[in-house]
């Protein structure tokens, strides 16, 4: 038998958020469809305003199908930078608040206030944390409060835009009972489809299927799928720090002032570790670079920038810092590169600047890496720090990246 231990969890979720600071910073956009995306016929729509879903347009919808189902909207082009400046602004006044979050992506939080409401008043407390949120950053919020994370997630996604509400302990089931199945996180359309065609369109209906032939048509994700139809989630708020870090590091054989060699290991090393940034569905807000020269002296340089796992946007920032910070010209005996500041989430962030043929682009090249081994397939730049024999290997050679894109 599974038990729901009373927890009280708050999930916060900024509102549209791309669109909403826009609008903050241009109040005659408010209540207009607004499209966030690329400029160009062959971008994507990285987000759109309430006003512009009642048009049938979503996110990575292509820009000339958006304009074609509504030809007045307003398309911008966006500005990552200070998306991400209003989610550490969000994410600074939530850690000043509360014992306990997770930022489980730029504009999501998870709360735990688990014990407050002997002392406080839960729902008290998170109703005037999202007025204290919107009065210090200016964004429409919004909140609901349950026992536990997969509740306060489907709750929120009901009562946006600019709502709140909780979900008493003990009434979990009661209130998933007439939702879609569609709207059951796990569930993706493929999933919903075999529901829909087997009769069950809602949570109810799929709450009093046996597990045992959920776990038959699904395997183990039909377990999942029936403990949340049913309301279960024991899952924890994983407390957020921002110190975690991906990072790699290379000492040389032999000491080297090879300028060259050292960029072009350090693209090769910053794609390696970008990658391993998207195989977690993570973004990095802070690139660092190292350099360690032969007489052991050990500088480093770092430079936030806006959320960002691809590849482009992170070999920018580590040229950038490289080229500040090697400025003694001795030789250097390591290299290093490191990304902190993590936070979930993926490539699509990036939508608005980039066409589909670039996140295509992207989406091929980590299908092979995942599938032959990240070491295949690399730019060109890249291939210039490996050994000569190496290098000339045929294998290396069919795998450059140069035949899919000059880099």
């Amino acid at each position: 038998m599974f038990i729901n231990h009373e927890r009280h969890i708050a999930h916060l979720d900024l509102d549209a958020f791309f669109v909403s600071v826009e609008c903050l910073k241009n109040s005659s956009l408010k209540g207009k469809p607004l499209i966030v995306g690329g400029s160009s016929d062959r971008g994507v729509v990285a987000a759109c305003s309430y006003e512009a879903r009642s048009f049938g347009i979503h996110s990575a919808m292509p820009v000339r199908l958006a304009k074609r189902l509504c030809p007045h909207a307003i398309i911008l082009q966006g500005d990552m930078e200070s998306y991400s400046n209003y989610s550490r602004l969000v994410t600074d006044i939530i850690r000043d608040s509360v014992p306990l979050f997770e930022k489980s992506s730029v504009d999501e939080f998870y709360v735990d206030l688990t014990g407050m409401d002997k002392y406080f008043g839960c729902c008290r407390f998170t109703t005037e944390l999202r007025q204290k949120l919107m009065k210090e950053s200016g964004l429409p919020v919004s909140y609901a409060l349950a026992s536990n994370k997969l509740i306060s997630k489907v709750a929120t996604n009901e009562v946006k835009p600019n709502g709140q509400i909780e979900i008493p302990f003990g009434s979990e089931k009661t209130y998933l009972a007439p939702l879609s199945v569609a709207k059951v996180p796990g569930i993706g359309k493929e999933t919903a489809f075999l529901l829909l065609r087997m009769g069950v369109e809602t949570v109810k209906v799929l709450s009093e299927i046996p597990v045992e032939m959920m776990q038959n048509l699904l395997g183990k994700n039909g377990i999942e799928l029936w403990r949340r139809a049913n309301g279960i989630d024991d899952t924890p708020v994983i407390p957020y720090h921002e110190q975690k870090s991906i990072s790699t590091e290379s000492t040389f054989q032999q000491d080297t002032i090879d300028v060259e060699f050292l960029r072009s290991q350090l693209v090769r090393m910053t794609e390696k570790i970008a990658f391993q940034l998207r195989e977690q569905n993570k973004l990095t807000g802070c690139v660092t670079v190292k350099l360690r020269y032969s007489n052991f002296d050990t500088v480093t340089k770092q430079l936030s920038i806006p959320y960002s796992a691809a590849d482009h946007t992170l070999l920018k920032a580590a040229k950038d810092l490289f080229e500040k910070l090697y400025e003694r010209r001795m030789l250097v005996r390591l290299l290093g590169i490191r990304f902190t500041h993590l936070v979930p989430g993926n490539y699509q962030i990036n939508l608005f600047e980039d066409t589909q043929e670039m996140i295509r682009l992207y989406q091929s090249i980590d299908h092979i890496k995942h599938r032959f081994g990240e070491g295949l397939l690399m730019r060109a730049k890249g291939l210039e720090s490996m050994p000569s024999e190496i290098r000339h290997h045929p294998t290396f050679q069919r795998a450059s990246i140069r035949d899919i894109r000059k880099g």
